[in-house]
């Protein structure tokens, strides 16, 4: 019987299968995580430094692959042995092995986030084109609402692919046909760029960066332009109660920026699995 036989008869082992394989992209997510911005930050100022004519400064190779992970503090090599998802976090207690530096709880946190919600997708879709599709739209999201955690960045190097890819998947109507996507893709980026502008317009501020238009674009390509009510929503309506009970808990001063990309993220989760019933109940209610 041959391995795919096994994952189409065995729904258990296969949803097995997809979580483990979820746990190793985590950990892969975990470096995309730290070194693309780090990379960008690199790549710009190398820019400033040739609009100021300055010689650029030739920097060591520093890429998704290349150098090899290293504590942060110390520098040791990670081996293998401390690389394994989840189970080295626990064996080294959360310390670096050479200089017992703490090491940041959002590498198994995402580890086991990711791990989760492959497996989630596995048992949604089952054995099938949609759920490799599903897996890799899931990834790319859980890198950007991390990583807009961390920088306030939505890096062109993800959302765009992903908007493109959004579109070539349904172009085989595999989320949403095609019309609904490009107008969903369209949709999305106009809704919160109108947003921005009529915010600016009106308070000389700026209320969000280009990257939030970029990824709901992204989100209406993949899964259609009826699901962004679903999206913007969720995301606005949660996004505001943080951002208030953070103001009233004293943790955060009304200037400073909150990301809005993790809860784009989490409104696209809502729409991906539960949006069409969401959408029947609304409009039944109407």
């Amino acid at each position: 019987m041959s391995f795919i036989s096994v994952l189409q008869e065995t729904p258990s082992f296969f949803i097995s299968f997809i979580t483990i394989v979820g746990l190793m992209v985590g950990s892969f997510l975990n470096v995309v995580i730290y070194r693309l911005p780090e990379m960008m930050k690199r790549n710009w100022l190398q820019q400033c430094a040739e609009l100021r004519g300055e010689p650029i400064e030739a920097l060591p190779t520093f890429n998704l692959t290349i150098p090899r992970s290293a504590c942060i503090q110390c520098g040791h090599k990670i081996s293998a042995l401390e690389n394994i998802p989840v189970v080295s976090y626990l064996a080294l207690r959360g310390h670096c092995s050479q200089c017992h530096a703490y090491i940041s709880l959002r590498y198994p946190i995402v580890e086991i986030v990711t791990a989760f919600t492959s497996g989630i997708v596995a048992w949604h879709f089952g054995l099938s084109f949609i759920t490799i599709a599903t897996l890799v739209f899931v990834w790319a999201l859980i890198a950007l609402a991390v990583i807009d955690l961390n920088t306030q960045l939505l890096p062109d190097d993800i959302t765009m692919p992903l908007l493109w890819m959004g579109l070539l998947v349904n172009m085989n109507s595999v989320f949403t046909d095609t019309h609904s996507a490009i107008i969903g893709a369209v949709a999305g980026y106009l809704s919160l760029w109108s947003v921005y502008w009529s915010f600016k317009l009106i308070t000389g501020k700026e209320g969000m960066g280009y990257g939030d238009f970029k990824l709901l674009a992204a989100i209406g390509a993949w899964l259609g332009w009826d699901m962004l009510p679903v999206v913007i929503l969720f995301s606005s309506v949660v996004g505001t109660i943080v951002g208030i009970s953070l103001i009233i808990a004293a943790k955060l001063k009304k200037n400073i920026p909150i990301p809005f990309g993790p809860y784009l993220v989490g409104g696209a989760f809502i729409a991906l699995f539960w949006g069409e019933k969401l959408n029947h109940t609304y409009f039944g209610l109407l």
